[in-house]
């Protein structure tokens, strides 16, 4: 499984932006996405920027990767790592979901 990470930029310059998270720093090939600026946010795979994110996005991302850690090191409490889910019912996306009708697609 591949995962990318959100990592927000600092400066670019050319195809290259320095970007972070959190204390983790590298230089990003944004050639796929085109001109960034400082603030934006970036979600990264293999030093490269594979699509923009808005920072609600970015921290949620941060937070879901973050809660996989906490359960591989053995901690289970990662409720509020969740924040956006717990204590609402799941949802279908539009294309699965029941028409007017109620028939589904």
């Amino acid at each position: 499984m591949c995962l990318g990470i959100p990592m927000e930029v600092v400066t670019s310059e050319g195809l290259l932006a320095q970007c972070r998270n959190g204390d983790q720093a590298e230089q990003v090939d944004i050639s796929l996405i085109g001109e960034v600026s400082s603030g934006d946010w970036l979600l990264v795979h293999l030093g490269a920027a594979r699509q923009r994110l808005d920072a609600d996005d970015a921290h949620a991302i941060r937070d879901a990767l973050n809660a996989v850690s906490a359960v591989m090191q053995g901690d289970h409490s990662i409720d509020h790592l969740f924040a956006d889910l717990v204590d609402r019912e799941p949802q279908l996306p539009p294309h699965l979901q029941p028409d007017n009708d109620g028939k589904l697609p």
